[in-house]
């Protein structure tokens, strides 16, 4: 079957940095589909695994953390899913990737796929929803159901994909008022769009436009980009018993000033279920089948921005240059 791989970590300008490779077509055991995958979605996720070190600079390495397609077969365990059932997903990290032609992943933490969307529309969403659902409702333990509630949440990077999300899970799904950072016109149009009820520019001091909002010191902080740049702010601006929560990779980072505020910091990586193979793990999969649901009542939304062409070493390395340029607002997908 086709696929696009890399050997070892190489800058994405590279002509070897992906490559256009034909391997062996899997076959489902288990609790394995074996879908055939339609299209699929580029996350930053993909470009730093990218520029990892390899253990085995002979073998290829597929890369793709958000695919839709059809289930062709299944293994032996499998209850969830039958041939022919639309589906979409995140997959594994510890496993290979989704851009390829066919692809096992455990039905686990496989979703049904949106009735409304087409496969381009519903690759968009898989990775970004289980990460905001996850920071939102499992780690905030936000309530869900829009209880009044006076505090507000400040999302760092309203714009990319898990804020495209997270502003709609926010706005849709509790009282919060919500409010994205984005600093050019195109992104904070995004935002709004997407309904935050207010936009703030990162790229200047955020104390004082919080304070002009009436939101000065927000109760929750999700810092989806660039925490270390901002961690000094974040430390002034998180309300008392107030709660953080991160998912990019600062070089480090100093609890102690949280200390004063009796605040909580959480991490989420969204691949813990399926690689530590959790007894949750079917959490992902009811997360999934319940976003659909959202998507079909229409309270969700595709965050597809850009149709980036086919899933070929040419196209997938532009999306990638794209990405790693921090220029990217809402999601880039690809097809078969």
């Amino acid at each position: 079957m086709k696929a696009v791989a890399f050997y070892r970590p190489l800058p994405i300008d590279d002509p070897e940095s992906l490559v256009d490779v034909s391997v062996e077509k899997p076959a489902p055991a288990g609790c394995d589909l074996l879908v055939k995958v339609a299209a699929v979605s580029v996350n930053p996720v993909d470009t730093k695994v990218r520029r990892r070190p390899v253990v085995d600079a002979q073998q290829p390495k597929i890369l793709g953390w958000d695919a839709a397609g059809l289930v062709e077969a299944v293994g032996s365990e499998c209850r969830l899913f039958k041939p022919g059932d639309r589906v979409w997903y995140a997959g594994s990290i510890a496993r290979s990737g989704s851009n390829a032609e066919y692809q096992l992943v455990d039905e686990r933490i496989t979703g049904r796929m949106p009735r409304n969307l087409s496969f381009t529309e519903a690759a968009a969403l898989p990775l970004t929803a289980i990460t905001a659902w996850e920071m939102l409702f499992d780690r905030f333990g936000i309530r869900i159901g829009k209880p009044a509630d006076e505090r507000a949440i400040l999302l760092i990077g309203g714009a990319g994909g898990v804020g495209s999300i997270a502003i709609q899970l926010a706005r849709r799904l509790t009282g919060l008022t919500v409010i994205a950072t984005a600093s050019r016109p195109e992104t904070r149009d995004w935002c709004q769009k997407l309904g935050a009820h207010h936009v703030v520019d990162h790229s200047h001091p955020l104390g004082p436009q919080l304070a002009a909002l009436g939101h000065p010191m927000p109760g929750y902080i999700f810092s989806i980009t660039e925490t270390e740049r901002h961690l000094p702010e974040i430390i002034e601006l998180l309300a008392p018993q107030g709660k953080l929560g991160l998912i990019d990779d600062p070089k480090s980072l100093d609890a102690l000033p949280f200390k004063r505020k009796s605040a909580s910091i959480h991490w989420e990586a969204m691949f813990v279920r399926s690689g530590f193979a959790t007894p949750d793990m079917i959490a992902q999969h009811r997360l999934l089948d319940e976003v659909a649901r959202l998507v079909e009542d229409g309270l969700i939304r595709t965050t597809l921005t850009e149709r980036f062409g086919r899933v070929c070493a040419a196209d997938l390395k532009r999306a990638h240059a794209l990405i790693e340029s921090g220029r990217a607002r809402g999601k880039l997908v690809l097809e078969w």
